[in-house]
């Protein structure tokens, strides 16, 4: 069976995006002898994001799906940004997101001497030169989109002296920022890109893998098609932003490629999402000005951030299929992410009972030191999740929203004369409280029926609310962290006026001790997501120790952004 017919015969029958039906077609075709080989190529100056997600999943996904191979390639061309921390960190994201490289580990430092070598040929073959001239005047030299630029004065100065320079730069003889290699192309073209964009610069600032070996380092657009053609890379696949840098990516490649094989670039549009930002550059100021907590704050589009927000792997590939590939920018509501998490964490969360804002509820008419162990249901989503025991005491603990003295109409929770149901429990009716000289409630009082606990003659009679509660004397503290958005606005990036810090949403971040069932207690790991009954999806973090429990907020369970911006 040709490569063509398998394809033909896979889950092929689903939609597939723009950039699958190239790869299809080229498959189909034979192109690079039947080879298909992608690469994902993260600097390593920062931690991935959720937009470095979408790029995984599809440079990743795309190999898997039609048997081909992906490298992971670190490009690493500028020593003073980059650090082992980043390199080891992204490693640790793409595991996670459940994707591997195998064998195919590389660098961009790895063909610096390759890269070196084919600079000097260019130099020889009089398609590059260096240029004495400060990146300003060079700047200022290129033009504009309807202007054509000017020639360096320094253009036409002999391959020898070039030649000369170039190794004397390498050397170490001369300062940052005085001497470029250029490559020699068009100074008219209507591609900006072309009128001869530098080559290499010079760099004094030890490599994490190369030390003081090197002192001039490529530009991304001379290393990056090279390195994908010394890797044998047949898909070069990236964001929108790269597209008008294709034809310098192609020029490049050229002058090692043939007929025979060449990569071939694709563009697809970067993920954008609301009440976020993407910059690298802001992200790093966030930690840096000690606005988050480090790369890993929950509130922060940081894989790791994600991760520690109690975010699942599978919820992120999904939301990202869902949201798909194409050649138009836009932007994604966070609440599509969202609702990803929600509908994973549904499936996998075991239900729990946690209580974030509480006030007592005393049962009058319950034994005094009674411990009834009730089973609740562990995932109603899950058949195969079991139960646990909670135990019902005289003295709980409920939602102190829960309760009003004088509530409105259609208010089906805790008031005077009103029954409830008590989670797992029995139903039982509210006869009063007790408030302090402020006016605050201390104590809610209620009797409870004991015929309508699960199995009684009364269990099946109905109440329209239903609360959930933890036992009083036998419940723990547990510090709660409610993250929400980490910016107020819908786009920060339309703030042109304003400093983007100015945007921080100034509730981003609430910390509550709440009072948590034994079972919790019992079974609360770093990493382990719950349900808080009526509440949200949780996750332990990682700062929990045997004596002190930390959840963080994954998402609540319904949107309520969406809901305020509708009333």
């Amino acid at each position: 069976m040709t490569e063509a017919e398998k394809i033909d015969n896979t889950e092929e029958k689903k939609s597939v995006n723009f950039i699958e039906e190239i790869v299809r077609a080229d498959l189909a075709a034979g192109k690079n002898g039947g080879r298909l080989n992608t690469r994902f190529p993260p600097e390593p100056n920062g931690y991935l994001h959720i937009g470095h997600a979408k790029a995984i999943c599809i440079d990743f996904g795309i190999a898997e799906r039609y048997g081909g191979t992906c490298n992971l390639r670190f490009d690493d061309t500028n020593p003073v940004k980059e650090d082992v921390e980043y390199v080891d960190a992204i490693k640790e994201d793409i595991h996670w997101l459940g994707f591997d490289w195998g064998d195919r580990l590389y660098y961009a430092s790895d063909y610096f001497p390759k890269l070196f070598d084919l600079a000097v040929r260019m130099i020889k073959e009089g398609k590059a030169y260096v240029d004495e001239q400060t990146s300003e005047e060079i700047a200022a030299q290129k033009g504009t989109p309807t202007r054509p630029g000017t020639e360096s004065p320094y253009r036409n100065r002999p391959v020898e002296e070039n030649l000369d320079l170039f190794m004397r730069m390498n050397a170490g003889e001369f300062d940052e920022g005085t001497l470029t290699l250029r490559a020699k192309i068009d100074m008219a073209s209507p591609n900006m890109h072309f009128r001869d964009p530098i080559m290499y610069r010079i760099i004094k600032h030890p490599h994490h893998r190369t030390g003081t070996k090197w002192n001039v380092y490529p530009m991304y657009d001379f290393a990056h098609g090279q390195s994908d053609y010394f890797e044998g890379v047949t898909h070069s696949i990236c964001t929108l932003e790269f597209e008008v840098h294709r034809p310098l990516y192609e020029y490049f490649v050229k002058e090692l490629a043939d007929e025979s094989y060449c990569p071939r670039q694709i563009e697809f549009n970067r993920l954008n999402l609301t009440y976020t930002v993407m910059s690298k550059r802001k992200l790093l100021q966030l930690v840096k000005e000690g606005l988050v907590s480090g790369w890993d704050d929950p509130r922060m589009p940081t894989i790791c951030g994600l991760r520690r927000r109690g975010y699942t792997p599978a919820s992120i590939r999904n939301f990202i299929d869902r949201i798909g590939y194409t050649k138009f920018e836009a932007l994604i509501n966070v609440s599509l992410l969202e609702h990803s998490v929600r509908e994973d964490l549904n499936k996998i969360a075991p239900r729990v009972a946690a209580v974030l804002n509480p006030v007592k509820l005393v049962i009058t008419n319950y034994p005094e030191g009674k411990v009834e162990n009730l089973v609740t249901e562990n995932n109603p989503e899950d058949p195969e999740a079991g139960t646990h025991e909670i135990p019902f005491t005289r003295e709980l603990y409920i939602e102190r929203e829960d309760f009003m003295e004088n509530p409105p109409k259609k208010f089906f929770r805790m008031t005077p004369g009103q029954e409830v149901r008590l989670k797992s429990a029995y139903i039982v009716k509210c006869t009063g409280c007790k408030k302090n000289d402020a006016g605050e409630v201390e104590e809610i009082y209620c009797e409870y029926d004991p015929d309508t606990r699960s199995g009684m003659p009364g269990s099946m009679r109905k109440v329209k609310g239903t609360l959930h509660w933890v036992p009083a004397a036998l419940s723990k503290d547990a510090e709660v962290r409610l993250y929400d958005r980490l910016f107020s606005v819908e786009n920060p990036a339309e703030e042109k006026e304003r400093d983007f810090r100015e945007l921080l949403n100034p509730d981003s971040l609430k910390v509550v001790t709440a009072k948590i069932e034994p079972y919790l207690v019992e079974t609360a790991a770093a990493g382990n997501h719950y349900q808080f009954q009526r509440i949200g999806y949780f996750c332990v973090d990682p700062d929990t120790t045997s004596s002190h429990i930390v959840f963080n907020r994954t998402v609540s369970l319904k949107d309520s952004w969406e809901k305020a911006k509708t009333k």
